[in-house]
């Protein structure tokens, strides 16, 4: 994992916390985690998703189905944007950590790079399991 801070945040426990999650799945994968603003988010949002407010992860897959693309040892996959600010409001929120909505958001948005969605009922089960169980091995709990 390569981690962008784009903040003014300290974002040593957060990449901590996510290098732990994400030990929980496979290790040949390549991707960038972009710690950004809620400026910057709502900008992307407006410009590659058309969607006018701000959103706490957003993900660019570079390619359709990642497991058919491999450049040497490591599968590149493509690009996680999280927004800290918005996750710090959900975690206040849902009452939990901003370590685990941390955890949370790089997790789903992993599962976004793989391929995997939740635009209709089915794929939405299949992808929250796999995120819970992902969090729980991690001992990430709500």
């Amino acid at each position: 994992i390569n981690f962008i801070n784009e903040t003014e945040y300290d974002v040593t426990n957060y990449k901590t916390v996510i290098r732990k999650v994400l030990s929980k799945v496979e290790r040949n994968v390549f991707f960038n985690i972009i710690f950004v603003t809620k400026d910057k988010i709502l900008e992307i949002n407006r410009n590659y998703r058309h969607i006018d407010r701000v959103t706490d992860v957003i993900t660019f897959a570079l390619y359709d189905n990642p497991t058919e693309v491999v450049f040497g040892m490591k599968e590149e996959l493509g690009d996680v944007f999280i927004c800290i600010d918005k996750a710090i409001e959900q975690a206040n929120e849902y009452g939990h950590s901003v370590e685990r909505e941390i955890g949370f958001l790089a997790t789903h948005g992993y599962l976004h790079l793989k391929g995997y969605d939740h635009m209709n009922k089915e794929d939405e089960q299949i992808m929250f399991r796999l995120q819970d169980e992902i969090l729980d091995k991690a001992k990430l709990y709500r």
